[in-house]
C-alpha cells in the first residue's frame, strides 16, 4: 500500500483511506443513486466486506494513491483516488455519499488532489473518464479547469449497457479558460 500525504483544505482533509473505513465507505457503495454512474458492472455493494474488499483492492493497485474524503480527518465521507496509469498521466476516481455532496467537498479534493499530482507527482496531465449522464461529475471537473477531449463510444460493459465514456482532462501549466 502506497501511504499518502494528509492534504488540507478550508473544512476538508484529505487522509489515508484504510480497510477500517469500510463501514463508512459501505454508505457510498451501496446506494444505488451514487453507484447509478458506475462503470463497473453490478457495482452496488451488498455488505460491508465487500467494500473492506474493494478498499483493499484500490489501495493495492500499482500507481494508486488514495484518500478518505473527510471534513475533519475523522469518519470518511467517500474517497478520491489518483492513478497513475503511465508516466507523467493520473486518472481521478473519486466517490461520494449522497450526504457530503452538493457542498464543494469533491471540488476542494479534486484541488489539493491535482496539485499534488502535478506539483508532488510529476505529472503533466489528469484526466477522468466519466459517464455522460453524470451531470454532477462533468460540472466538478469542468470547476476544476478540465476541459472536455472527447467521447469514447462504448468504452464500457456495465449494469446499464454499453457505456460511452467522455474523457476530461487537465494539463499542467495550462492557463484557465
Amino acid at each position: 500500500m502506497k501511504k499518502v500525504p494528509r492534504l488540507n483544505a478550508d473544512g476538508l482533509v484529505l487522509r489515508q483511506l484504510e480497510p477500517g473505513d469500510a463501514p463508512a465507505m459501505f454508505i457510498a457503495h451501496s446506494d444505488p443513486l451514487v453507484k447509478q454512474h458506475s462503470h463497473r458492472s453490478g457495482d452496488v455493494h451488498q455488505d460491508v466486506a465487500e467494500t473492506e474488499a474493494y478498499i483493499k483492492t484500490a489501495l493495492a493497485r500499482p500507481g494508486a494513491h488514495v484518500w478518505a474524503v473527510t471534513e475533519d480527518g475523522g469518519e470518511a465521507l467517500g474517497r478520491i483516488a489518483l492513478y497513475v496509469i503511465r508516466e507523467g498521466v493520473g486518472e481521478f476516481g473519486i466517490i461520494l455519499r449522497r450526504d457530503a455532496q452538493g457542498r464543494g467537498i469533491a471540488s476542494k479534493a479534486v484541488a489539493l488532489v491535482s496539485e499534488y499530482g502535478f506539483e508532488k507527482l510529476g505529472l503533466h496531465r489528469l484526466m477522468a473518464d466519466i459517464d455522460p449522464e453524470n451531470g454532477s461529475s462533468l460540472t466538478l471537473f469542468i470547476r476544476n479547469d478540465f476541459h472536455r477531449e472527447g467521447v469514447l463510444k462504448q468504452n464500457w460493459k456495465t449494469h446499464s449497457g454499453l457505456r460511452d465514456s467522455v474523457i476530461m482532462a487537465k494539463l499542467k501549466g495550462a492557463k484557465p479558460d
